[in-house]
């Protein structure tokens, strides 16, 4: 007997009718509760060419929302997602490259619009600093190291001090 077969037939009683009630029920809540993907995209935006559609999704996944942050604006419900999104889809059909395309809006909105940031002095620098810093850090450290122990010299001990540290100790 399968796991959605309906009726009585085979079986070992009321305990394999109760696990397949159970096992529906689980299954139910998981399909239910079940993360989709909502996309954002409405039915008027999509273009009839579906080649270019699916350019236009590329390329929308590709971009942030302004409002959301950490969404695509393929994702987003935003109002500036949809203009984005819009622009986008007109960019294409008058017959922009995607990388013409890209460029456009990152022209208008500036590099934060990516969601995967193009390689360049500015991000090559943010992505070092912290290994930069810490190696200045490291550095200096031990050019403080190095500084106090030149400036420390070892005296020996005054007879005076010798004889006060014997009395301490019990000497």
């Amino acid at each position: 007997m399968g796991l959605f077969s309906v009726g009585g037939r085979g079986g070992s009683g009321p305990a394999e009718g109760r696990g397949l009630r159970l096992a529906r029920i689980v299954i139910g809540l998981v399909l239910l509760l079940a993360p989709m993907p909502a996309f954002a995209v409405n039915p008027d935006e999509v273009l009839k060419d579906p080649v270019l559609e699916e350019r236009a999704r590329a390329l929308s996944g590709q971009l942030r929302c302004m409002v959301c942050q950490n969404q695509s604006i393929d994702d987003s419900n935003a109002e500036l997602a949809k203009d984005l999104r819009l622009l986008v889809r007109e960019r294409i059909v008058r017959g922009d490259s995607d990388s013409q395309v890209i460029d456009y809006v990152v022209s208008r909105y500036g590099e934060f619009v990516l969601l995967k940031p193009r390689l360049s002095a500015r991000t090559v620098l943010l992505w070092c600093m912290p290994a930069v810093l810490l190696a200045a850090g490291a550095l200096a450290l031990v050019l403080t190291m190095r500084r106090r122990r030149a400036t420390v010299t070892e005296q020996p001990l005054t007879e005076a001090e010798k004889a006060r540290l014997d009395a301490l100790l019990g000497e």
